[in-house]
């Protein structure tokens, strides 16, 4: 069914009065098939809605105040500066002025990434020496230096990269070049605060006794370490101890450096030899199409309720208790 049109005052009943009357006399079945004619004259000022054939405006009042928005004062967000976003407020940090809880945190421009990269790839320094350096956690340099070697191996491959599109968005946010007199990125020693230590304790101890940071540790709980194991650099206590006892500054980052590439070359010769490991306890059965691991395991590791971590099977196999009446779904206690 067509849709009606309201708002006109033209109704049908209207419209029959302006049709020409034919006699009836005059009426015939050739004359039956003639269609009616509508008259010349201008219709009645109740039916005075004509149609136009001048175009509608296109630029309505809001658009027309938009352009001239943009034109005078909208012309500084337009391009915005390198080293500072142009977010509509008096807020650089905050995009939507409206929303005060969001703020916007910075990124790592791309001077800063090459920095990082040249850094570990082309000087040889560890990545914690690199971290407490430069002020940005370890876990952000280790992505940067693995995105930045995928990069780099496109290029030399001729892959095509998306350099505009990361333009444009970088030039969206706040950006950190990392150079000398900026504020620090983040924090890169930051420790998790566990559940056991938010409680108060009154420890007797004698006034003689050394009461250290491990001691307060062991106080809380067995299984609770210290803040100094539990630092992502605990290199860097040594080195502000050694500043402490008089050494000289670049003796002691010195250490700190060669400290720090020790570490990390005991953890990477860990990690192979738990590597080396886990093929050992594997059989590969290649079959051209197709290839069969085989693990050694021992069925008493299943834990107490069978589901231990090192066990067969421990991802799949074992119903889930989510629907069970009375289960209890919230932890109780944190490990």
């Amino acid at each position: 069914m067509p849709p009606r049109i309201r708002g006109s005052s033209c109704q049908p009943q209207l419209l029959l009065n302006y049709l020409e009357p034919v006699p009836s006399s005059s009426i015939s079945p050739a004359s039956a098939l003639t269609p009616l004619h509508r008259p010349t004259a201008s219709p009645s000022p109740k039916c005075s809605r004509a149609f136009s054939t001048t175009p509608a405006p296109q630029i309505t009042k809001l658009r027309r105040a938009f352009k001239e928005w943009c034109a005078d004062k909208g012309l500084m967000y337009r391009n915005a500066p390198y080293d500072q976003t142009n977010y509509m407020g008096f807020s650089r940090t905050r995009p939507f002025p409206e929303n005060e809880h969001f703020k916007s945190e910075p990124v790592l421009s791309v001077r800063a990434r090459n920095m990082i990269w040249e850094a570990i790839m082309v000087k040889g320094m560890p990545l914690k020496a690199v971290s407490a350096e430069f002020h940005v956690d370890m876990r952000r340099v280790a992505a940067v230096v693995r995105m930045m070697e995928i990069e780099k191996k496109w290029e030399r491959e001729d892959k095509p990269l998306a350099h505009a599109y990361a333009r444009a968005i970088t030039a969206m946010l706040p950006r950190a070049d990392l150079l000398e007199g900026e504020n620090k990125f983040e924090p890169i020693n930051d420790i998790h605060v566990h559940s056991y230590t938010t409680q108060q304790l009154f420890v007797p101890a004698s006034e003689s006794r050394q009461f250290t940071r491990a001691d307060a540790a062991k106080a809380f709980g067995e299984h609770i370490l210290p803040p100094d194991a539990k630092m992502r650099i605990p290199e860097l206590v040594q080195m502000e101890r050694n500043l402490v006892e008089g050494m000289e500054p670049r003796e002691a980052r010195g250490r700190f450096i060669k400290e720090a590439a020790e570490s990390e070359q005991a953890f990477a010769e860990r990690q192979r030899e738990r590597a080396l490991a886990a093929e050992e306890r594997k059989t590969r059965v290649n079959t051209g199409r197709f290839e069969f691991r085989f693990e050694k395991i021992n069925a008493e590791n299943v834990g107490p309720t069978g589901r231990a971590r090192k066990a067969a099977g421990w991802r799949y196999g074992a119903p889930h208790m989510d629907r069970r009446r009375g289960e209890v779904k919230i932890p109780t206690s944190v490990g």
